[in-house]
């Protein structure tokens, strides 16, 4: 079992700046593909960006590409996702997931998920 912990949301004006941090406890952190998500009311869960399990390899989803940077600790084990020039559509619950997808943007391939945060980015 993996517990994840979301934190650093909250309320933001557009062209601003959050930084969203998972922390993970239970089976080895490393050992899992890393994801962060969200979910805008009415709408469905969407992927934001991975990362593998050395954080060499990331994957952005192109709503977000250059702007956001996902990264990873593995000595504090704890996931972020820098998100830099925040729009009003960036508005959601973010979630941070673990598992061994094969298929690393569809978000039911992830085994383990956090509680959320919200960020809400105002025009």
């Amino acid at each position: 079992q993996v517990q994840l912990v979301e934190s650093g949301g909250g309320l933001v004006q557009a062209g601003g700046s959050l930084r969203l941090s998972c922390a993970a406890s239970g089976r080895t952190f490393s050992s899992y593909l890393m994801g962060w998500f969200r979910q805008a009311p009415g709408k469905e869960r969407e992927f934001v960006a991975t990362i593998n399990w050395s954080g060499v390899t990331t994957y952005y989803a192109d709503s977000v590409k250059g702007r956001f940077t996902i990264s990873r600790d593995t000595t504090k084990n704890t996931l972020y996702l820098r998100m830099n020039s925040l729009k009003p559509e960036d508005t959601a619950v973010y979630y941070c997931a673990a598992g061994l997808p094969s298929v690393p943007t569809t978000a039911r391939e992830y085994d383990y998920w956090g509680q959320g945060t919200q960020v809400t980015v105002s025009s």
